[in-house]
């Protein structure tokens, strides 16, 4: 990683240490297979987590709403993965509430015939 600092070394170089260290934190995101994907028992697991949490600010009854309308079709597994994940944004990070199992669900879930934001 290279930066130029200028004057302000100090409070430059822990920036770019943490940039590192958060870059070096984040997980993989994990490989979404067919059958991962096409499994009722993780679309199910999807389904109660975004029930109780991401429907607030994703689902129908937001709109006019807080956060965009998800178009699961254009978007891969792992992007949705990350967003979940580490969020973007105003969109919170998910890593430290929900567990990977939890985290992966929700992507099975959206990217299934049964999601309907």
């Amino acid at each position: 990683m290279r930066t130029t600092c200028g004057p302000l070394r100090i409070a430059c170089a822990a920036a770019v240490l943490l940039a590192a260290t958060t870059l070096q934190a984040q997980e993989k995101a994990p490989v979404f297979d067919k059958a991962y994907l096409s499994s009722k028992k993780n679309i199910e697991l999807g389904r109660s987590v975004w029930e109780g949490q991401c429907r607030h600010c994703h689902g129908a009854a937001a709109y006019p709403g807080k956060a965009p309308k998800l178009n699961p079709g254009q978007l891969e597994p792992g992007f949705i993965y990350d967003r979940v994940t580490y969020g973007f944004g105003k969109m919170p990070a998910w890593k430290d509430v929900f567990s990977v199992e939890q985290r992966k669900g929700v992507v099975a879930f959206i990217k299934s015939d049964d999601f309907s934001p």
